[in-house]
């Protein structure tokens, strides 16, 4: 993964890479020290910067406008943590991970394999653009999907070896709402949609 990777994220304009010197590499992600020329600041900064593939993450709801969410095991905050389905994009090779298509068969592999659910017939997905997790350290960015109408998979969940999904529920939206104010939710992810479906009206 090189710092061009996202096509989010690339040089343009007054944004220009003067040099990157690599510190750790795992399949997850890269950390480098780059040397950037800014708009304000044209003979370069350095800044540890975190490269990581892109996500997506899918608000399921169901037909009686319920939110479906997994309570999975993270283990840099030592807690188990309630979210909508997430995960990332592994692109063909030769095809952009912020492709369409390749957005939405990212969604419909995690809504399966996270919370064993899917689409019911005359269900529809909504893609509803991307934010940045933590721009202060990191490229991740994140897909926000909704899917509407949702049912569960007959096959059932199928989570990765390294993933520990504790429990799957569906949540009333008062429910819902209830633990985000009062702090049950606290995923990046799940909030930064719920807020960009909150802003869309759905």
């Amino acid at each position: 993964m090189n710092p061009s990777d996202h096509a989010l994220t690339q040089d343009r304009g007054e944004w220009r890479t003067l040099e990157v010197e690599k510190r750790f590499t795992s399949p997850w992600l890269n950390v480098a020290t780059h040397c950037v020329a800014t708009p304000t600041r044209p003979r370069g900064v350095k800044w540890d910067v975190v490269n990581r593939k892109a996500a997506v993450v899918v608000a399921p709801i169901t037909a009686k406008n319920e939110f479906v969410l997994v309570r999975q095991e993270r283990i840099p905050v030592r807690q188990a943590l309630w979210e909508f389905p997430a995960g990332q994009i592994e692109a063909p090779a030769g095809q952009e991970t912020g492709e369409a298509s390749i957005i939405l068969a990212t969604a419909v592999r995690e809504l399966q394999e996270e919370a064993g659910y899917r689409l019911r017939p005359g269900g529809r997905w909504e893609q509803l653009g991307f934010y940045f997790t933590s721009a202060a350290f990191t490229d991740e960015h994140s897909h926000l999907l909704a899917a509407i109408g949702v049912e569960p998979d007959p096959e059932g969940s199928a989570p990765e070896e390294d993933e520990a999904i504790v429990e799957c529920r569906v949540f009333p939206r008062a429910e819902f709402r209830a633990m985000i104010a009062s702090g049950e939710i606290r995923d990046a992810n799940t909030l930064a949609l719920f807020a960009r479906l909150t802003a869309r009206g759905l």
